[in-house]
């Protein structure tokens, strides 16, 4: 089952995977309402884990849109690697969101259009959040969608500093419920 190799995952590192079990069909549902999938070239999902996210993503995602995954725990790279190694346009990165610019130097992409992410910024060391959330602004287009989840609203305004247009939901079906935080780069 999932939630078990999820919970083992936690308990061996909750640090950089942040919750105790993977996230609910409602909020995947609500994490990817606002992308425009017809005109999407480039999505990147930052910590997949499981891949309740990125089941969404693929479904929708027009054959031609590349999908970058960044998943830092090896676990979950490889079941990653493993169920989706058949998925036309899908790049699979073992390694931290902080590199992003990095790879997309390596892959020649200029410009990202959404960035959804998994990340438990509430936990990460803040050095970790503050390279990923500058990188993610430099590489998002303009008007471009980091969308993202947490359980509290405490680093919303921490958020803030990266990106000024925020929107959030709240999600109750999930265990615990979450925030969803739309933020448009300006």
């Amino acid at each position: 089952m999932a939630w078990i190799k999820f919970l083992t995952e936690y308990v061996k590192s909750p640090r950089t995977v942040g919750a105790l079990a993977p996230s609910s069909p409602s909020l995947a549902e609500k994490m990817v309402n606002d992308i425009d999938f017809r005109r999407a070239k480039c999505i990147v999902e930052y910590g997949p884990g499981t891949g309740v996210f990125t089941e969404k993503l693929i479904s929708n995602k027009r054959s031609d849109t590349l999908l970058i995954l960044f998943e830092y725990n090896e676990r979950f790279y490889k079941q990653l690697s493993e169920k989706y190694n058949d998925v036309d346009n899908l790049t699979i990165i073992n390694d931290s969101a902080e590199y992003i610019e990095k790879y997309l130097k390596q892959y020649n992409i200029e410009k990202v259009d959404y960035i959804v992410s998994g990340l438990p910024f509430a936990s990460l060391p803040k050095s970790v959040s503050n390279k990923i959330l500058e990188s993610t602004q430099n590489v998002l287009r303009k008007g471009g969608l980091f969308i993202t989840f947490q359980y509290t609203l405490l680093k919303k305004d921490y958020i803030e500093n990266y990106f000024s247009d925020i929107s959030y939901n709240r999600v109750f079906i999930n265990l615990p419920p979450a925030y969803v935080l739309k933020c448009e780069n300006g």
